[in-house]
């Protein structure tokens, strides 16, 4: 018996929106197709920023009446993405197999409702104006509280907030609450939308891209942020070939933004996936890589994989098609690495013209069709806060 081998947790529905669309079909249709859903930056009429985003579109229409408090920009993409592929009825019909008791939500985020905060400050009053409600939108927990509302679980609610490995994090913390009894079955998932704050918070850093990003390109110059949401739904039983097989988190602490120069915290991550799996790094079939497109993490990712893994196991970073979704990245990349094993597709890292020197890892620069069985996905945060995911079939 492998040491701290878990007990894999059948994913029975999973969908995801994003700049590229609405739904798993529209998503893969776009990265079949190799076509970016990034465009030049407009949001919220910006004119003085040099960048791309990846903007949902479709995100006039408020929340339903009986949610209307928690009525932002956050909660109306997850809502947006909480109707896609079935997943509330899904979602629905393992409420009333479970009870609603038995139920989790766990939901990362990292945004959260910033952009609700600043239309407030826009209309320039003292005190906020009144339909400002600071703590069913803004607030972190804000997105988790939405769903168990909307869906009305009363199972353990958890938002966690890590920066980019959020709703990664979400599926290692639902495992451990099903583990502990804390519940049957989770709803996992995560949901950052775009705003003020980050658009020119990522450009005082000086790590926006006037180009669309390209990771692990020997030009790349910084990230394109996206925004997205997403769900999956994790069951102890259930008709589904799909499992969540391992999930490996760290934290190297070494800066406060910036990663470890050598990986070590990415490898730690990715090493304690593939031991709580019970597998071989032979046996992963894809990774679906972190890849942000900035100098920083691109390079220790690739020294981490290229450690581990050496140079044979394929792998592409997707933020090309949907940009850097921020708390959203580990729904969307866990999505797209569960639409790869059902489609047998691996997708190209896209704008990726010339591999940077020394990364020697088996980066995609055209899609392959093969069969896929597991993947991998990275997902790394500010400060070191790092996850992993093995997902696939038994």
């Amino acid at each position: 018996m492998i040491f701290g081998k878990m007990n894999p947790l059948r994913i029975t529905n999973y969908t995801y929106t994003s700049c590229l669309g609405a739904g798993r079909s529209a998503n893969w249709d776009a990265l079949q197709a190799g076509r970016s859903g990034l465009k030049p930056c407009d949001f919220f009429q910006i004119s003085d920023l040099d960048t791309w985003i990846g903007e949902v579109a479709d995100l006039d229409e408020v929340v339903p009446g009986r949610l209307a408090d928690f009525d932002c920009r956050n909660n109306r993409l997850a809502w947006l993405a909480l109707q896609q592929d079935g997943f509330f009825s899904a979602a629905e019909a393992a409420i009333a197999r479970y009870g609603a008791a038995r139920v989790g939500v766990f939901m990362g985020t990292s945004t959260s409702g910033i952009h609700q905060t600043e239309l407030a400050y826009f209309e320039n009053q003292d005190p906020l104006p009144d339909w400002y409600k600071y703590g069913a939108t803004h607030n972190v927990s804000s997105v988790a509280t939405f769903i168990q509302q909307a869906l009305g679980t009363q199972g353990p609610v958890m938002a966690v907030s890590t920066a980019c490995s959020s709703s990664a994090k979400v599926f290692a913390s639902a495992q451990r609450a099903i583990t502990a009894g804390l519940c049957d079955a989770a709803i996992v998932g995560g949901v950052d939308s775009l705003c003020l704050t980050t658009l020119y918070g990522f450009h005082a850093l000086q790590l926006v891209s006037p180009k669309k990003c390209q990771p692990f390109d020997r030009h790349r110059s910084g990230i394109s942020i996206g925004e997205a949401g997403g769900f999956a739904l994790l069951e102890k039983g259930g008709d589904s070939g799909l499992y969540l097989l391992g999930y490996g988190e760290s934290g190297d602490a070494y800066h406060m933004s910036s990663p470890h120069p050598e990986g070590a915290g990415a490898q730690l991550a990715m090493g304690a996936a593939l031991r709580k799996a019970g597998l071989d790094t032979s046996e992963i079939d894809y990774i679906n890589l972190h890849g942000t497109g900035t100098q920083a993490n691109d390079s220790a990712e690739a020294k981490a994989v290229q450690q581990l893994f050496g140079s044979n196991t394929r792998a592409s970073s997707t933020k090309g098609w949907t940009g850097h979704t921020l708390g959203a990245a580990g729904i969307v990349e866990a999505c797209i690495g569960l639409e790869a094993i059902v489609h047998g597709h691996l997708p190209q890292n896209l704008h990726l013209q010339e591999v940077d020197e020394g990364m020697t890892i088996a980066l995609l620069k055209d899609p392959v069709a093969q069969p896929v069985t597991r993947v991998l996905s990275n997902s790394f945060g500010f400060g070191g806060s790092n996850c992993s995911l093995v997902l696939g079939s038994l």
